[in-house]
């Protein structure tokens, strides 16, 4: 009897090419994730033909949704690392910061076949022990210059509002794709983008052809 072949990891699309150098971007992040408001979220971007880059959420998140996991790397996303239990890792020992991002690694290693370079620390805390450990894994930490907070205000029109008001080029864009209000704002904030003169992309298109640099923490693009 013969054995059955492993069923093959989807492949890792390119998201659409744009040349930041030329083109005044920014981009669009997508943190804690997925979640069950994701896929509208990918239809959307979809529909939208813009890609984002999300900082996956481990244990809750990753391990829940694996097969959204696995399509926002197929629909040409770029995937980050935001901890397995976003932990605030300026409180935790050397060790557990260690922890946090390996596990998170080696799951979506596991779902996709790729090595994630970019993280994002929980509330954005950040500090010299989470720099060693994060460049001793391969992690460029990012930031962001433009947030909506709307893991507290879920107002559609309230998010878009925000989004807008601070956007600029070389910027990155602070958004959850786990709150009831964000997904329904999306739309109407990539269009108010491109009508400011604004491309959304990921975070690795903003900085092309440079690539951000492990260990170091960037709140935009030079």
């Amino acid at each position: 009897m013969s054995r059955s072949s492993p069923t093959p990891r989807p492949s890792w699309s390119k998201p659409h090419p744009v040349a930041c150098r030329k083109t005044r971007c920014v981009a669009l992040t997508f943190d804690a994730g997925p979640g069950p408001y994701t896929a509208r979220l990918l239809d959307i971007l979809k529909a939208k033909r813009a890609n984002a880059t999300f900082f996956l959420l481990g244990k809750k998140n990753v391990t829940r949704y694996p097969q959204l996991v696995r399509r926002e790397a197929a629909e040409g996303h770029e995937l980050g690392n935001h901890t397995w239990t976003h932990a605030r890792l300026t409180a935790v020992s050397e060790s557990e910061i260690r922890r946090q991002l390996t596990l998170v690694q080696e799951r979506v290693k596991d779902l996709t076949g790729r090595t994630l370079t970019l993280m994002r620390p929980p509330q954005g805390r950040t500090d010299a022990r989470v720099a060693k450990v994060s460049r001793s894994l391969g992690l460029a930490q990012i930031l962001w210059t433009d947030t909506a907070k709307d893991y507290r205000d879920h107002n559609p029109q309230i998010i878009k509002r925000r989004i807008l008001d601070g956007a600029e080029r070389n910027g990155i864009i602070l958004l959850h794709d786990v709150y009831p209000g964000t997904v329904p704002a999306v739309a109407d904030i990539i269009d108010g983008l491109r009508q400011r003169g604004l491309t959304p992309v990921t975070v690795s298109q903003l900085f092309a052809p440079d690539k951000p640099q492990p260990g170091r923490a960037y709140w935009n693009a030079p």
